[in-house]
């Protein structure tokens, strides 16, 4: 796209030049700033015949939603008075003021009048321009502009002097339509790989699905296994519980108070293993006797599986270098190499965790668990070892092929994502002229 006739140095560093025929002005000076206000809990209801009370939160919803149509909460207006709280009308843009959300750059533009949390900052644009100062708003890094120290903050001193530029009201009406309708083509470009990327991983999940318990000869005589989730297996197949078949040991419980230094080892915790790798970097350290040293020790081709956390999430330790691990995981390790193969059961627990079978029997009392006695007890289907090892290479190929597709789309995604950021920052700063594509859009 071509720019404009004409520029001229803005004298900020960042903006470069600007269109001859914008103005260089304080965001101050387009409109004002007004913090958010906390309300006790017990101020708080769900009836919609008061004024909305917005959090921080409310920023953070998934997609690219401009406008802000509903909250979740609502207080009274004899409340908002009392506490000072200000009522903002329709058209403020809300965005994070403090902690990690200040860093992502989430703004929304109210619908209603409604009231903000003590988290958040409303800009009121003076002209009815609101929506371009919206996207002026969203390539702002208010990481840089922040407060140093341990939480990240901004406040209304430090807004009001930020540089901007501002072209006539009539284009600055053009540039937010025109950024609405290219941004929305975007979005529904990026939601249709988002729901392609779920129906991949869909279909490669019910081809393990299908794999792990019906084999891959469709014309083979098929049996009822006696599992309801598994419905008929090939008739050659056995059916056993895992700790037939399996070794099933919690690892070793943390007490930092017992930990003395003398027999430090490195060891692996749930958040260490994810599906189908594990993290073994800056791992934590702790005592392990000699006596433990076989009991918790992690050697290659254990399969480790989550315990807690997202129950069932698992991966093979494929180091020659051996470990230790945490009682937040079962080690799994099958009697006989000869008679089952990790790999095949690493798929088999991928299905059962898909089809939800360990959040069924977990112990929800606190935090959902799956107790090693509870894991032991669970009936599988077994092929002889070769065909458990042909499985899991058929798998393996598929999945790769799978991942790398995967791959492929995610990277499109995050090439839309920048191209959107990019083209926002380009129309608002006025590296691009659009006031031909508005004209066209409008007829």
């Amino acid at each position: 796209m071509r720019g404009y006739p004409e520029y001229k140095d803005s004298g900020v560093e960042w903006l470069g030049e600007i269109p001859s025929h914008w103005q260089q002005v304080t965001l101050g000076r387009c409109g004002g700033f007004s913090g958010g206000c906390g309300f006790p809990h017990e101020y708080q209801g769900k009836s919609s015949g008061e004024l909305p009370f917005y959090k921080v939160g409310d920023t953070n919803l998934k997609g690219n939603e401009k406008y802000l149509e509903k909250a979740e909460n609502y207080v009274t207006q004899k409340i908002a008075i009392k506490l000072g709280a200000t009522i903002n009308r329709p058209g403020g843009i809300m965005f994070p003021k403090v902690g990690a959300a200040l860093l992502g750059n989430k703004r929304r533009i109210l619908s209603i009048s409604g009231i903000t949390d003590n988290n958040t900052m409303v800009f009121s644009p003076k002209e009815k321009d609101n929506d371009y100062w919206y996207y002026w708003l969203s390539i702002l890094d208010f990481g840089s502009l922040s407060n140093p120290g341990p939480v990240p903050s901004v406040n209304e001193s430090q807004l009001k002097v930020i540089k901007v530029v501002r072209p006539p009201l009539a284009e600055r009406k053009s540039i937010s339509n025109y950024l609405d309708r290219e941004t929305a083509r975007i979005d529904k470009l990026i939601t249709e790989k988002q729901n392609f990327i779920k129906l991949l991983k869909e279909k490669r999940q019910a081809l393990i699905s299908h794999v792990v318990t019906k084999g891959l000869d469709p014309d083979v005589k098929m049996k009822e296994s006696g599992i309801e989730w598994i419905g008929e297996v090939p008739e050659h197949w056995a059916i056993s519980k895992l700790s037939y078949r399996h070794e099933v040991l919690l690892g070793k419980m943390l007490d930092d108070k017992k930990i003395t230094g003398k027999h430090l080892g490195r060891y692996l915790r749930n958040t260490d293993v994810q599906w189908d790798k594990i993290n073994d970097c800056d791992l934590p350290q702790m005592d392990f006797k000699p006596s433990e040293v076989d009991r918790y020790q992690v050697r290659k081709g254990d399969l480790l599986v989550c315990e807690g956390g997202e129950i069932g999430r698992c991966a093979i330790w494929e180091k020659e270098k051996s470990c230790f691990y945490q009682k937040a995981l079962h080690r799994l390790r099958p009697y006989s190499n000869k008679k089952d193969h990790t790999r095949f059961l690493f798929y088999v627990i991928s299905d059962a965790v898909n089809q939800e079978r360990f959040i069924s029997r977990a112990n929800k009392a606190t935090i959902a668990h799956l107790p090693a006695e509870t894991f032991r007890q669970y009936r599988f289907a077994f092929p002889l070892f070769e065909e458990q090892k042909e499985i899991a290479d058929y798998l393996d190929c598929a999945k790769n092929k799978y991942d790398s597709l995967l791959d492929e789309v995610n990277v499109s995604i995050e090439y839309l994502k920048e191209h959107r950021t990019a083209l926002i920052s380009a129309a608002v700063t006025g590296k691009i002229d659009v006031r031909d594509q508005a004209k066209e859009s409008a007829t």
